[in-house]
């Protein structure tokens, strides 16, 4: 069994910041890539950022020099840090893992979602 528990959603004003966490727990061997996506109401999930084992990153045009995605490997854990927030960043977050587990199994692994709702 492996989880994924995303934390530190939650109301910001326009222009705020906020930092999202998601540790990954269970039979885990090793964790490749890891993500964040979003989903507004009424539209498709779509790709936030994403960060290898290796620390190289991807993000999504919409998010450039705004969110940055980082990552423990150790407590693997992936965080998102997002500054300047706007209207438009309201969403639905979910991180999601590569997973290796301990018996020989690979998969992708998704959280439950945190809420970020960027309002004044």
């Amino acid at each position: 069994q492996v989880r994924l528990v995303e934390s530190g959603g939650g109301l910001v004003q326009p222009g705020g910041s906020l930092r999202l966490s998601c540790a990954a727990s269970g039979s885990i061997f090793s964790i490749n890539d890891m993500g964040w996506y979003r989903q507004a109401p009424g539209k498709q999930r779509e790709l936030v950022a994403t960060i290898t084992s290796g620390g190289r990153t991807n993000y999504a045009d919409s998010v450039k020099g705004r969110l940055t995605i980082s990552r423990d490997n150790a407590k693997n854990t992936v965080y998102l840090q997002m500054n300047s927030l706007k209207p438009e960043d309201t969403a639905v977050y979910y991180c999601n893992a590569y997973v290796a587990t301990i018996g020989g199994y690979n998969f992708v692994a998704w959280g439950q979602g945190t809420q970020v709702t960027v309002s004044s």
